[in-house]
């Protein structure tokens, strides 16, 4: 079960399985909704924190319904490409996408974001990745994503604290 939003402390990840098929991520970021919303639609700024720390390579980001976005990640590991479309973009509010590496495609899964305000310009951010089947969200989990998460939200506060 995931923490209230009392219990979440800023700066930790919750990661909870609610069904079969999803990954549900819960986080309070210490900066105002706009500044987070901001971090997350400005490739200038997500190339700074969403690949962990490596080089980012924002090929592709077209924040709209419909849009298309693409980013290549170069690390010691070698080169990993992302990419997907955009279903829906409500500001500061909610953005759907649909998510697939490079490395298993056809494997498409649905993310949805909510930011909503957490308090004393505080944000609150619940991710959920719907997968087509159990198999697969338990692949992914298994892939180090709660890792790689964690290492970008660490980068984002940092991020965060710098344009605050």
């Amino acid at each position: 079960m995931a923490p209230s939003t009392s219990e979440l402390a800023s700066g930790h990840s919750s990661i909870s399985k609610p069904n079969d098929r999803e990954i549900r991520v819960e986080r309070v970021f210490q900066a105002p909704r706009s500044l987070v919303w901001q971090a997350f639609t400005d490739p200038d700024l997500v190339s700074q924190w969403w690949g962990r720390g490596n080089t980012l390579v924002i090929e592709k980001m077209e924040v709209r319904r419909g849009g298309h976005w693409r980013f290549v990640e170069h690390s010691p590991e070698g080169v990993q490409g992302f990419e997907g479309r955009y279903r829906e973009v409500s500001p500061q509010t909610r953005i759907v996408q649909t998510f697939e590496w490079d490395g298993m495609p056809g494997y498409v899964a649905v993310d949805t974001a909510t930011f909503a305000d957490h308090g004393a310009k505080g944000t609150r951010v619940i991710m959920t990745s719907l997968f087509h089947t159990n198999e697969e969200r338990d692949g992914m989990l298994s892939s180090g994503m709660e890792q790689g998460l964690n290492q970008s939200f660490a980068a984002l506060d940092q991020l965060l604290r710098g344009l605050s």
